[in-house]
């Protein structure tokens, strides 16, 4: 029988990509919740190189990296196709997803850690302005909007890799103490999310953006209490 276990941690988007695409090809699969402060023997046996999640075990073969991960399940499982047929189709999906890891979420991401100081203010403009590029890619990408994904018709790679992000926006903007104008500045984008909400793979796998902001206040506090 086929054994397929994901190792994540339930506040991650790199964790929600993986789960999204295996929901998305309706395959079954066991989940394990990781405490990164204390992580298991397993977990560091999985990935003895860079020790994080997400992690896919395919009978008991492990795969890391979200993206490669998630390029992994494409190639494996053939109920539908996520990745993008054509060749320059899919290295333009590989380079916006790796614009989303380098640039987008290692800047906003600074937003939730630095609760004070000058940089904050960088880090705000960073963030409006890696939304703007973002949807400058999707009207390019969707035919001026008139396609509903990344992908095009269908829901797809890129989609994958973006959408998990959209849960944090609220706590980017609680500790970046500022506001994200979707619907006036970022219309497309917007839009997107919204259907992209839609779908069961997300409703059942991504946190609500209450919960990932609650989550985030309670790790501050934990790191100004131990300061």
């Amino acid at each position: 029988m086929e054994q397929v276990k994901v190792l994540g941690t339930w506040t991650s988007p790199f964790s929600a990509r993986v789960l999204i695409g295996l929901e998305e090809k309706g395959v079954k699969y066991e989940y394990q919740e990781e405490v990164l402060s204390n992580k298991s023997d397993f977990l560091l046996q999985m990935n003895p190189v860079y020790k994080k999640i997400p992690i896919l075990i395919h009978n008991g073969q492990p795969i890391c990296e979200s993206l490669v991960i998630l390029q992994y399940i494409d190639e494996t499982w053939d109920s539908k196709q996520i990745t993008p047929s054509k060749p320059y189709d899919r290295a333009l999906a590989r380079f916006w997803a790796d614009f989303i890891d380098k640039k987008f979420f290692s800047q906003s991401r600074s937003l939730s850690l630095r609760l004070t100081g000058d940089d904050i203010e960088q880090d705000k403009h960073d963030t409006l302005e890696n939304l703007k590029i973002l949807e400058g890619a999707l009207r390019n990408m969707s035919g001026g909007g008139s396609l509903p994904f990344f992908g095009g018709e269908d829901f797809g790679f890129l989609d994958i890799a973006i959408i998990p992000f959209a849960s944090w926006f609220q706590t980017f903007e609680y500790f970046g103490n500022f506001k994200i104008p979707l619907e006036t500045e970022y219309p497309l984008l917007n839009a997107w999310v919204k259907r992209c909400m839609e779908r069961e793979s997300i409703k059942k796998v991504l946190p609500s953006p209450d919960r990932i902001l609650q989550a985030g206040i309670l790790q501050a506090k934990n790191y100004l209490a131990q300061k």
